[in-house]
């Protein structure tokens, strides 16, 4: 039989098949080969009881992608969460984010919920900066319900990786996009039997007709995935165009003379504070490659 996983822990995966919600176990083989089932997994499953709904994971079906952090299957996009204010928005974690989903080449959505809490031109800044950096950037307030259905519609038919630090707002953000959820909650509940707690792991949740969100635990910090610094320019997408453009061929935009990427910081034509990120991740990098050798 064939399934999705929907959640994981404490060594049961949660199976969802077209009879229903398996508990199951991973076979012994996939902890030889140092393979972990994760959620968003598509699997075939063996049924031990069908009465008790259990089963075995027996193989993993060929995965589109394995996101590291967080770690989880089969996304076809991320929706990261920030709040425009209480808790004001830390742009470094933003980024630090936004490169991680560029290095695991998953395309990433921006989501700025409390809307309502700030002026226009405090969102439009925002907006701006990363528009200008091709992301998709989305406004919203949960209070208020606002917002909802345009999120809903870039979420449409994808399966979709929801992140974002505490406070944000992202439990209400997500509560809100179930409205017409399919798949009963409380069936999961029942057969988890561990109630709220479990909200502090990743749960795939069925929203609409081909339409999965991946709801992540929040985080506060994120360690970068190993990268060389001299590649990591690669990694943000409003310096593509400068490639060649600098007067060295193969410069990383930092401490080179004759950066155009440098000049069009200064001239306000790239946003300062993504660079400031850009050379603090660049100094990171060569730190960790310096204790390294």
């Amino acid at each position: 039989m064939t399934g999705k996983i929907i959640k994981g822990i404490a060594g049961f995966y949660y199976v969802v098949a077209e009879s229903g919600i398996y508990e199951c176990k991973a076979k012994g083989i996939f902890r030889k080969e140092k393979k972990k089932p994760l959620v968003g997994d598509n699997v075939e499953i063996e049924v031990l009881d069908s009465g008790e709904m259990t089963g075995n994971i027996y193989q993993i079906l060929p995965r589109k992608n394995e996101l590291i952090r967080p770690a989880v299957a089969n996304a076809d996009q991320a929706m990261v969460i920030f709040a425009l204010e209480s808790p004001k928005p830390n742009i470094g974690l933003l980024d630090r984010f936004l490169l991680m989903m560029e290095l695991q080449h998953v395309p990433a959505v921006i989501c700025f919920n409390k809307e309502d809490l700030v002026c226009k031109d405090q969102a439009a800044e925002l907006e701006k900066i990363y528009l200008g950096c091709g992301y998709d950037v989305l406004f919203c307030s949960a209070k208020q319900n606002e917002g909802i259905d345009e999120i809903r519609k870039k979420l449409q038919g994808k399966t979709t990786v929801v992140s974002g630090p505490s406070g944000v707002g992202k439990s209400s953000i997500t509560n809100l996009l179930q409205k017409n959820v399919l798949m009963e909650t409380g069936e999961i509940s029942k057969k988890l039997k561990r109630g709220k707690n479990t909200t502090r792991h990743s749960q795939l949740i069925l929203v609409d007709n081909d339409t999965f969100i991946m709801d992540t635990p929040g985080f506060s910090s994120l360690d970068l995935i190993d990268v060389s610094d001299e590649k990591l320019r690669f990694y943000f997408p409003e310096f593509e165009p400068y490639e060649g453009r600098c007067r060295f061929n193969g410069c990383v935009h930092v401490h080179e003379p004759g950066c155009q990427v440098k000049k069009d910081v200064s001239a306000g034509v790239l946003s300062a504070s993504r660079y400031d990120n850009y050379v603090s991740f660049y100094n990171e990098q060569k730190e960790r490659e310096k204790r390294r050798y």
